[in-house]
């Protein structure tokens, strides 16, 4: 299938939820708005999806304090009904039914995947509650909404890997939004919307196609520039510190360096 066939099938499910989907975001956008749905695509469809999913192995590799996990936004490296589907949700029929949801006037896809595309967590795998950075790679646009796709089959509450939303900051109690099988999650960013994924616990890997879409103004009126920044949980208390000098860190080099000291190198580089 193509990108169109796909986006026709996600714009359809979309659309025959769409007054649920608008109460969910909107009973939660005072703190992190969010909504998700089950079931999106056709389950040969979504099936197929996990099948052609890379291993690790042919993904970049990023293990930190901060996180561990696999990425790729190279897509023309992978199976082409990966990029057809990243794509699809890059419809501007699709950008524009979300963004009527979201109560959000202008909104763009990316097409070069900054910091989206493909990514996937095994055993031990993490990410820590964090703040995305606040803008495309060119520093021009707002980021506001996080789309995850989830592609593993089977996944379980108890194999981990789930998202996390911190609504009340990370030093209170999150929301967890289980990683189910064939189903989107979208999500606000902003400078409060702090998120995580908790550890995987079984031997194999939770599997997400996502997107990120930008727009001219940010979300809440009082949101300011940011590096991406990381914390711990609760209880861990030394990791804290040194997260937060982590990100004061960066964040002095960005204002130093608008566009910072390199590239980020988790586009698509095309061509």
């Amino acid at each position: 299938m193509n990108r169109i066939e796909i986006a026709n099938l996600i714009l359809a499910e979309i659309n025959s939820n769409r007054d649920k989907l608008k109460s969910s975001f909107s009973a939660s956008k005072e703190k992190i708005g969010y909504f998700y749905i089950d079931d999106l695509l056709p389950q040969e469809l979504a099936s197929e999806l996990a099948l052609v999913f890379p291993k690790t192995k042919d993904m970049r590799r990023l293990k930190s304090i901060r996180e561990y996990k696999y990425i790729s936004a190279q897509m023309n490296e992978h199976h082409p009904l990966l990029e057809e589907t990243i794509y699809a949700f890059q419809d501007k029929r699709i950008v524009d039914l979300i963004g009527n949801i979201c109560g959000i006037d202008s909104l763009y896809p990316d097409g070069l995947l900054y910091a989206g595309g493909l990514s996937s967590m095994g055993k031990d795998n993490f990410l820590n509650p964090h703040l995305d950075n606040s803008h495309d790679a060119e520093r021009e646009r707002w980021r506001v909404l996080n789309l995850l796709f989830y592609v593993s089959k089977d996944w379980r509450l108890n194999n981990g890997g789930h998202l996390e939303l911190w609504p009340n900051g990370p030093k209170k109690e999150s929301i967890v939004i289980e990683s189910r099988f064939n189903r989107l999650v979208v999500m606000a960013t902003h400078q409060f919307s702090w998120h995580s994924v908790n550890k995987v616990n079984v031997n194999e890997s939770r599997n997400c196609i996502s997107n990120y879409y930008f727009s001219e103004e940010p979300l809440k009126s009082d949101d300011r520039f940011h590096v991406t920044k990381y914390r711990g949980r609760p209880n861990q208390f030394f990791l804290n510190a040194i997260l937060d000098f982590d990100a004061f860190a960066r964040m002095t080099l960005r204002k130093l360096f608008r566009k910072g000291i390199r590239k980020n190198p988790h586009i698509y580089k095309k061509g």
